[in-house]
């Protein structure tokens, strides 16, 4: 019988490595998100050339605070779960200071208000004026049902009845 091989401790003590890997692939928190949605989207998806980030800066995503090499890669970005599950994120309104205050016992509850989120416009449409749209969901109606939404069902139900 052979002599048992001592496992070898590779990472051992590389807690200094450690946090470059957890902060390698850190995103903008929502917060930071909504208010980027609120103030400067048209500025992010129109952005100067900069020979650093991919793509040179033209293609990049506001819900995810994401850059990508070109538009169809984008395209593609934009039917996946991840920026599905963020856009659906992005429709509560973000955790505020007065809410956290709320919570601590300085005020009543407020229910956070839902927003009907939808995909960004292409580079083309804005160019042509089109703006992201961030509005709020009236208190009765659930954030999926959003105006837009509601009138397509109501065109498929009419299809149905014709």
């Amino acid at each position: 019988m052979g002599m048992v091989t001592k496992r070898k401790k590779m990472h051992y003590g590389d807690t200094h490595l450690q946090r470059r890997w957890r902060v390698r692939n850190r995103r903008r928190d929502l917060d930071q998100i909504d208010d980027d949605l609120r103030t400067k989207s048209g500025e992010l998806i129109n952005q100067n050339v900069d020979l650093d980030k991919p793509g040179f800066a033209q293609f990049y995503c506001v819900h995810c605070a994401k850059y990508f090499i070109d538009d169809t890669a984008m395209q593609a970005h934009f039917r996946t779960k991840v920026h599905k599950r963020r856009l659906k994120a992005l429709e509560v309104e973000p955790y505020s200071i007065e809410e956290a205050e709320r919570a601590a016992g300085r005020g009543s509850f407020v229910k956070p208000k839902k927003r009907a989120m939808e995909t960004q416009p292409s580079k083309e449409d804005v160019v042509a004026g089109k703006r992201i749209r961030v509005e709020e969901v009236p208190e009765g109606t659930d954030a999926a049902e959003s105006p837009s939404t509601s009138k397509t069902k109501r065109k498929k139900a009419e299809k149905m009845e014709t």
